[in-house]
């Protein structure tokens, strides 16, 4: 069933003109009048619906029922990621969601390719934003993640948000989620950006009370490392298994 996100309230009942966006979407998927779909607003639960006109520009939906439903993870992930160049970032947004990342932290590493600030910095977090909010669509989720506003590694480190474990992506690491005993409630996961963080920001980071972890003896890319590690979290203390 078609999914869409609604930025808005959403109540049982109710007549809904949907936006342009969703217009155009259910033109390319075909829709027709009668059609269910599945809305959400991203504060949690859906809302099913029936498409009740479809016209060029405009389309209309009558929501019929709220269903309580929520597909999180019982582990509470954030990334921290070093920011990427080309669709390499787009891939780790998209498919972390995927996975169940709870929220995304942008980190301008000292080797990130990619250099933002200013505006070009605001519109790259709403590029980020729209991907996250397009593969909940995609993957069922009715929260949406946040992409938080981009950061240095040194203002990151600094902020220190709540979390029962730390952990940072590293080759020099000998620490392996198997030999952690306790699961954790809330969790972040920091990876590097292309080449990894640099010695300095290694050094801060385990000084700052990050554990570094490793995934085994081959070295991964920077689109692969952080998704990996999100896998192998789920796969040891969320609902992969």
């Amino acid at each position: 069933m078609p999914r869409f996100f609604i930025d808005g309230d959403l109540r049982v009942d109710q007549s809904l003109t949907l936006p342009d966006e969703v217009v155009r979407h259910a033109q390319v998927l075909r829709l027709r009048e009668g059609d269910a779909l599945t809305l959400f607003n991203g504060r949690g639960g859906e809302y099913q619906a029936v498409l009740t006109a479809l016209m060029k520009r405009e389309a209309h939906c009558r929501v019929e029922r709220f269903d309580d439903v929520s597909r999180e993870s019982p582990v509470w992930l954030g990334l921290a990621q070093g920011i990427s160049s080309g669709d390499r970032m787009e891939f780790t947004l998209q498919k972390g969601v995927e996975m169940g990342v709870s929220v995304f932290q942008p980190i301008a590493a000292e080797r990130s390719v990619v250099k933002l600030a200013g505006d070009r910095a605001d519109k790259r977090i709403g590029r980020w934003q729209e991907i996250v909010q397009s593969a909940c669509e995609q993957c069922g989720r009715n929260t949406v993640p946040a992409v938080l506003p981009i950061l240095t590694l040194e203002a990151w480190l600094r902020q220190q948000r709540e979390a029962d474990a730390r952990l940072i992506l590293s080759p020099l690491g000998t620490q392996r989620l198997s030999d952690m005993a306790a699961a954790p409630r809330r969790a972040w996961l920091m990876a590097g950006p292309e080449g990894g963080f640099s010695a300095r920001e290694e050094a801060a980071a385990l000084e700052a009370g990050w554990t570094p972890l490793k995934l085994g003896p081959r070295i991964l890319r920077t689109e692969t490392a952080g998704l990996a590690a999100v896998a192998a979290i789920q796969s040891v203390w969320g609902d992969y298994c």
